[in-house]
């Protein structure tokens, strides 16, 4: 499994960047990348959507948990390759990612069989329609409406 310091190298390489310039153009201290990079630090969550952004990809791709970098956040809609990668900010309480739980729970340590599962056809199929029935649900349209009145009190 590749690792969030592997990938942050890898794609500040890529970009062509030293690592004082990379910490200057995400307003880091001077030295934090090189912290980030040889894993004596791990960057923060705020750091982590930082990165993400400036590099353009997901934060599942930046951390290792995933070999897509435009991620598997919009999967669900079908429209994986048409929606740009930008990474939404990380809640406070964040659960575990599901790549970790694989991992943890006696996966092959390296995510790839999630990342499989999640671009499986017949996965995306059988999730897209579990979630469809359960938004037709009574309970799903209370939610929704819900979600539309907090959405138009804004």
């Amino acid at each position: 499994m590749i690792t969030i310091a592997q990938r942050i190298e890898a794609l500040r390489v890529e970009k062509g960047l030293s690592r004082p310039a990379l910490a200057a153009a995400l307003g880091l201290p001077r030295m934090s990348v090189e912290k980030f990079e040889t894993g004596r630090q791990t960057p923060s969550q705020d750091q982590q959507a930082k990165l993400a952004q400036y590099f353009g990809v997901s934060l599942a791709y930046l951390r290792g948990e995933s070999d897509d970098p435009s991620g598997t956040d919009s999967w669900l809609s079908g429209n994986v390759a048409d929606e740009p990668a930008v990474p939404r900010p990380v809640p406070k309480a964040a659960p575990r990612p599901a790549a970790q739980v694989v991992q943890s729970s006696g996966g092959d340590g390296d995510g790839a069989v999630f990342s499989a599962l999640l671009k499986s056809k017949s996965f995306q199929d059988m999730v897209r329609s579990t979630v469809l029935e359960v938004l037709r649900s009574p309970e799903g349209q209370q939610l929704l409406a819900k979600a539309i009145r907090k959405e138009l009190g804004r």
